[in-house]
């Protein structure tokens, strides 16, 4: 945080300063006692199972220069102690009173699938022509977008963040503290049915997104998704569509699949350039072509854009590709949908290979009452498009049925199926991992690119 002191944070909250300096300075804003480094905000949040008021204490001992309170009326001690009536709200208005504070454009980023690859690409391309703050890791949230706008500083010039969603109304929360000037969609799916109750309900929850985008801004909608090609946005707003098709102001031409990365050529009215990635799939040629859009829009050169592009590699855990001992793995564990686990099948599909395909699945979570159907099309498609191997993991994949050899290891059985696997590959062999990060199976894919650099 730059030039916020106690007395501002008393502006924005509304708060009583119970003790302490009102002059003192703020570096951060922590909400773990254990993460304190020096200088901070400790914000003690009050979740279902544990009441962060507690660790104040630890958290001022460890560094932190003051603290907010719900639960203090009267202190007494050299740090400043804020009373509010709720911390996560005030949060949330410090996060507000931070960006009316930033005079720099936001880009704004949601969807079912993709936003951390999106949102990855876009400010790649935007780092063209600009110094470009993105969201750090996965703050995206309620708690952790307030907290990201503090981190934003005056050196920055663009802002692209990542705007997550999981309970109704909390798209509209975020927004209205984030105030986009350009709103991002990649997609509707149905990530977090079982909270929403329908993908139409996740449809309408993605278009709130405008509930925070400021007047004259733009929504930019990926035209090859069927909920979002006929989707027009709000009296105000201006709509524009990215993707492959002829509805699509900013398309991809001319595509072809190079050892499984997409090359193509980017059409953005008259203007064409020609984009090489590095990231396998066809899917990640919409996730350029939103990232050439919000380049376009903002000035910056499309072949200097298109450049950046094709020197991206991928995020942690989002389809890594690694080539070790012979064996091609492709770490694409950090979460799973339906429309990214067929995603993945597919690069697998794609990726040309002197040995074995195989094909490692873990739980696909949050999918509610329809999870069974999602996992059992999982096996419909692998029967189709069939791999040498499929292994699964967790309850939920144990319907998923491909391959001339298919396993299957309960939930939590990490070593068994890592031991199945070092003892399976060869030289040659090419292997996807995919499932919901908390199935831990990120953590197989790391043991086996470790085992097999030695």
């Amino acid at each position: 945080m730059e030039q916020i002191r106690v007395k501002e944070i008393l502006e924005a909250t509304g708060g009583r300063l119970l003790c302490g300096d009102e002059r003192t300075p703020l570096a951060h804003i922590s909400t773990d006692s254990q993460t304190v480094k020096g200088g901070e905000l400790f914000v003690p949040l009050v979740g279902e199972r544990v009441d962060a008021h507690r660790f104040i204490g630890q958290a001022l001992a460890a560094g932190a220069a003051a603290t907010l309170t719900a639960e203090h009326d009267t202190m007494e001690d050299a740090h400043p102690w804020i009373r509010v009536e709720d911390t996560k709200k005030a949060l949330q208005a410090v996060g507000s009173y931070c960006r009316k504070r930033l005079s720099l454009p936001l880009v704004g980023i949601t969807g079912s699938v993709g936003k951390t690859t999106t949102r990855e690409m876009v400010a790649e391309a935007l780092s063209a022509g600009f110094r470009v703050f993105r969201t750090p890791g996965n703050k995206n949230s309620q708690v952790g977008l307030p907290i990201t706008l503090t981190e934003i500083s005056g050196k920055d010039e663009i802002g692209v963040l990542e705007l997550g969603m999981s309970m109704p109304g909390e798209l509209t929360v975020i927004a209205r503290i984030a105030q986009v000037d350009l709103a991002i969609i990649t997609n509707v799916g149905v990530t977090h049915i079982e909270q929403l109750g329908s993908q139409e309900n996740i449809f309408r929850e993605k278009l709130s997104i405008q509930d925070g985008l400021k007047a004259g801004g733009i929504l930019l909608l990926n035209g090859d998704d069927p909920m979002l090609s006929k989707t027009q946005a709000r009296e105000g707003y201006r709509t524009l569509y990215y993707g492959t098709g002829e509805n699509c102001d900013y398309r991809a031409e001319e595509i072809r699949l190079e050892g499984g990365c997409p090359v193509f050529t980017g059409v953005c009215g008259k203007k064409r350039v020609s984009v090489r990635l590095k990231v396998m799939g066809r899917h990640h040629i919409n996730n350029a072509m939103a990232a050439l859009a919000a380049a376009d829009l903002y000035g910056v050169p499309l072949e200097k854009a298109a450049e950046r592009l094709g020197g991206y590699t991928g995020f942690q855990g989002r389809q890594q590709t690694f080539a070790c001992g012979g064996v091609t793995i492709i770490d694409d564990t950090y979460n799973a949908s339906p429309v990214s686990m067929l995603a993945a099948l597919e690069v697998l599909e794609s990726m040309e290979t002197g040995g074995r395909r195989l094909a490692v699945l873990a739980d696909m979570k949050e999918l509610g009452e329809e999870a069974g159907r999602f996992h059992r099309e999982i096996g419909d498609w692998l029967r189709r498009h069939p791999v040498d191997m499929v292994f699964t993991l967790g309850e939920l994949s144990s319907v998923i049925e491909g391959g001339k050899v298919c396993q299957h290891f309960e939930a939590g059985d990490l070593d068994g199926l890592h031991d199945k696997l070092a003892e399976t590959l060869q030289p040659g062999d090419c292997v996807l991992l995919k499932g919901s990060n908390s199935m831990r199976l990120g953590e197989v894919a790391k043991r086996l690119v470790k085992g097999n650099r030695k």
